[in-house]
């Protein structure tokens, strides 16, 4: 007898592979797109291109809010290394994902990450698409429930310094607060 996985199961795998083997379209040095996000409600959205300004400042991406290691880990090192990070320069630091403005402010709430990071959130994915963090073509459940890379990104003068993506996509290493504050 064959085990056959569901076929939901085998359609997240295959996409799985197909975001493991996409690159990230934005490069360092270039300009932070003008992807449209919203900050704190539906009715402020903004690019995330004037977010930054002309400012140091970091943006790091997570695939969901309140997911266990974006929540015990990812969002709470940000928060807890603020200072030593504005320390070193940066003006602005940016946690982005695809959930909608609402379920963001809750979160940042239960983090205090209020005057420490600016949660922004990109509910139809404009900005993930720009900067190719999910396989084109499939639909926004499934980029917000599985394939969004964990990454971070150092910006200044309104272009990218660095660029660290997760290599397995969901890992918590090279995007978390620690290792940004090694690259400053």
């Amino acid at each position: 007898m064959t085990f056959r996985l569901p076929v939901s199961f085998r359609l997240l795998s295959s996409l799985r592979t197909a975001v493991r083997s996409r690159a990230m379209s934005i490069k360092v040095g270039d300009p932070l797109p003008d992807a449209q996000v919203f900050d704190g409600s539906p009715e402020n959205q903004i690019s995330v291109k004037d977010v930054f300004g002309s400012e140091k400042g970091i943006l790091f991406g997570v695939p969901g809010a309140f997911t266990p290691g974006c929540t015990k880990t990812h969002l709470p090192g940000y928060v807890s290394q603020a200072d030593d990070l504005k320390s070193r320069g940066v003006k602005v630091i940016a946690c982005i994902s695809v959930n909608d403005a609402f379920v963001m402010n809750e979160w940042g709430k239960c983090h205090g990450a209020d005057g420490k990071v600016r949660m922004l959130a990109d509910p139809t994915g404009n900005f993930v698409k720009v900067i190719s963090l999910y396989p084109s073509g499939h639909i926004l459940l499934v980029i917000t429930t599985y394939f969004v890379f964990m990454f971070s990104l150092i910006v200044e003068g309104g272009k990218v310094k660095a660029i660290n993506v997760e290599e397995d996509g969901t890992g918590l290493t090279c995007s978390l607060a620690a290792n940004i504050l090694s690259q400053l």
